[in-house]
């Protein structure tokens, strides 16, 4: 471009065309044969000049890089360095690298992970869980995620593995909750002729029909939650072993009757409702639903609903637990016109019955030892226990110090 400007300068704005091949006249000849012997020195002269000034221009950058060779440049030799190994790639199979999803498709998603080669996760490889696309798992164009790469080759680029990665992170987290003898949630998904397959932390584990709990109910338990523990984790052998009857007697221990626990609805029968209560299941009779008459059950309760129940009963022998709403209830038929009051007052109620239950029991040892004289006590005219020949107050008993039944 610079030679192309001199020449038109030197040439005073001449156009000059090269010599045609057919004959000419003498004339033109003349005419013609003087600008091209001046074009052609001109044109000499300018590209020893560009020659001149392209050598003084290298021979001056030569001496720049040898004397100050970071002269003029906006970073420093560690910002190069930081960023060569920031972008840095090493597509070895089993390399862990950060990708940034650009796409998807029906059976995966397309990943950018500053490589020359294209990388891509494939559905199944997205998560240790059944997904039907990678967006149900947040995999949407912009999000940024740390995979593992499972294969490479010429026609496909990189494959990315997620859920590797996750096996991983679920196997370590078995195994903290096991030292931490931790009640988790199961969820049934398979029966086999030793026991059922409960899926925990995304890891299928085995739960042995003898560390199943009596306490199950007959009804079909595919697809129930449980609560289990763990009695191995062994990620080397792939072997995950799980016991319903050791999480089942931690949650026994604190169902004291007269407690108020939080409870889903199961199922439904005529005769009343079957109540998860942290994997045990309890019976809400429909004549203990509320002091009202029900002639409908399903008028009052749905499955999959949420609702507190207090603890009538249990039968830790017969894995039997009877339970109430209708000993909830501030005034008769809340339960079914105002069921958010009886559980705002679940608390309070309960304590009033606790508190009748330990009055009538204390009642009830009276009464042994009205025929018991040696033992010190006796009751007054008014049936009131207290030692011989003493003054009690006529207000009887003080019932404020008679502890929770939980207690």
């Amino acid at each position: 471009m610079a030679m192309a400007s001199l020449t038109q300068q030197l040439t005073g704005g001449l156009k000059w065309t090269p010599f045609l091949s057919k004959p000419t006249t003498h004339l033109q000849k003349q005419k013609r044969g003087v600008l091209p012997i001046v074009c052609s020195i001109a044109i000499s002269s300018t590209q020893n000049k560009e020659r001149a000034l392209l050598a003084e221009i290298f021979a001056e950058a030569y001496e720049n890089c040898r004397n100050a060779p970071l002269q003029g440049v906006s970073f420093t030799v560690d910002q190069l360095t930081e960023t060569v190994d920031k972008y840095d790639f090493a597509s070895e199979i089993g390399n862990k690298v950060t990708g940034t999803v650009f796409g998807s498709d029906a059976s995966g998603a397309f990943v950018d992970v500053t490589s020359k080669s294209t990388a891509y996760l494939p559905l199944f490889e997205a998560s240790i869980r059944k997904i039907r696309h990678v967006e149900d798992i947040g995999l949407i164009p912009g999000a940024t995620e740390e995979f593992v790469i499972i294969d490479e080759n010429e026609d496909d680029g990189l494959l990315l593995s997620l859920r590797s990665i996750q096996f991983d992170l679920a196997w370590e987290r078995c195994r903290q909750l096991q030292s931490e003898d931790v009640v988790v949630k199961g969820k049934l998904i398979d029966s086999n002729k030793g026991g059922l397959v409960a899926e925990v932390e995304g890891l299928k584990g085995f739960v042995p029909f003898s560390q199943l709990s009596t306490k199950l109910p007959g009804e079909e338990i595919i697809e129930m939650e449980l609560p289990l523990k763990f009695v191995e984790v062994d990620e080397e052998e792939s072997r995950l072993i799980l016991s319903h009857r050791k999480a089942v007697a931690g949650i026994q221990a604190q169902l004291g009757i007269g407690s108020v626990v939080t409870g889903t609805v199961q199922s439904l029968k005529p005769y009343g409702a079957f109540i998860d209560i942290g994997g045990i299941s309890g019976l809400l009779h429909v004549s203990q639903i509320s002091h009202d008459r029900i002639s409908d059950i399903e008028t009052v309760l749905q499955p999959g609903d949420i609702l507190k129940v207090m603890i009538l009963s249990h039968d830790r022998e017969r894995g039997r637990v009877s339970l109430s709403t209708k000993k909830l209830e501030p005034t008769p038929g809340d339960m079914i016109r105002n069921p958010t009051l009886v559980f705002d007052k679940a608390e309070e109620m309960a304590q009033t019955f606790r508190q009748r239950i330990a009055q009538a029991e204390a009642m009830a040892r009276a009464d042994m030892l009205r025929f018991q004289p040696e033992s010190g006590l006796t009751l007054s005219s008014d049936g009131i226990l207290g030692p011989l020949g003493s003054d009690l107050p006529l207000e009887g008993l003080d019932l404020s110090e008679i502890p929770k039944a939980e207690d």
